[in-house]
């Protein structure tokens, strides 16, 4: 392993993850890039996780407790305690691989426009599978229509102080996207590694499900937010809402088939049964 000269920022909001967050911080501890430091900010947590988090802290640079506040400021929080110019935000109950960190750093030295790095998931599912999420990255016209990112991703601290930081009055989502569309608004785009080297758990109670089941108001929200910009791109804008009610109505037209045809085998089986009889 090279000595590396750019200090990475390892920040991780943790709130009643004790089964996860050791892993999480061991996945960063284990980076191949060496020069970083792990800031671990207790959102509030329970007694169980609060003795993991004591455990853990002689490992980890350093342990910030609070009372809970949410993500978005726990992530601020961290932010600001950092001495680290570029920053990698983890989520307490995921992790990556090894090599995140170094790969991370070669994608910005390589194009100076890079204003977010992060890679393919491996996507942990509740029956204990697996598969592969491959975000697609890009520019602000990718941004406005969907998050192009993974939540636990690397930009600079400078770039995070110019946007104004994570948006401390969304706790239910989202917070990650519309960080993100501020980051790449002014220009420059997210690049994607295309490895699978962050490991994202869903889970019943995860952010993202709690998220989903708010999705309308936190779209509005978004919208909202930043309708110059909606407005600026608004024919980009009206075709990725059409595309989403189209691929919605097709759905449903699917699912009702589905139906229909279940309750036909259902309806017709009795008949089928009695013709059997009589036909042999």
């Amino acid at each position: 392993m090279k000595e590396n000269t750019v200090l990475i920022s390892i920040i991780i909001p943790c709130y009643n993850d004790w089964q996860y967050v050791e892993q999480a911080v061991y996945s960063v501890l284990n980076q191949t890039y060496l020069d970083k430091e792990i800031i671990v900010v207790d959102d509030g947590s329970n007694t169980k996780t609060k003795e993991v988090l004591k455990r853990l802290e002689p490992k980890i640079t350093k342990l910030i407790t609070q009372e809970n506040q949410g993500q978005s400021t726990a992530r601020n929080v961290g932010i600001k305690a950092s001495k680290g110019k570029f920053i990698l935000v983890l989520d307490s109950d995921d992790f990556f691989e090894s090599t995140f960190c170094e790969k991370a750093i070669v994608s910005f030295e390589k194009d100076s426009t890079v204003k977010i790095v992060t890679s393919f998931v491996n996507r942990l599912l509740l029956n204990g599978k697996k598969d592969v999420f491959k975000p697609t990255g890009g520019t602000i016209q990718h941004f406005l229509k969907y998050n192009g990112a993974t939540g636990s991703a690397m930009f600079r601290k400078s770039d995070w102080e110019n946007a104004g930081g994570y948006d401390e009055k969304m706790k239910t989502g989202f917070e990650d996207w519309e960080f993100y569309i501020r980051l790449v608004k002014q220009g420059g785009y997210a690049f994607v590694i295309q490895e699978p080297l962050f490991n994202y758990r869903i889970k019943d109670n995860s952010t993202t499900t709690k998220a989903n089941k708010n999705k309308i108001t936190l779209l509005q929200y978004i919208y909202l937010k930043h309708q110059d910009l909606y407005k600026s791109n608004f024919e980009t804008f009206v075709n990725h809402l059409l595309s989403m009610l189209e691929r919605e109505e097709f759905e449903k037209n699917k699912n009702t088939k589905r139906i229909e045809f279940k309750l036909g085998n259902v309806i017709l089986s009795p008949y089928r049964y009695f013709k059997s009889l009589i036909c042999r």
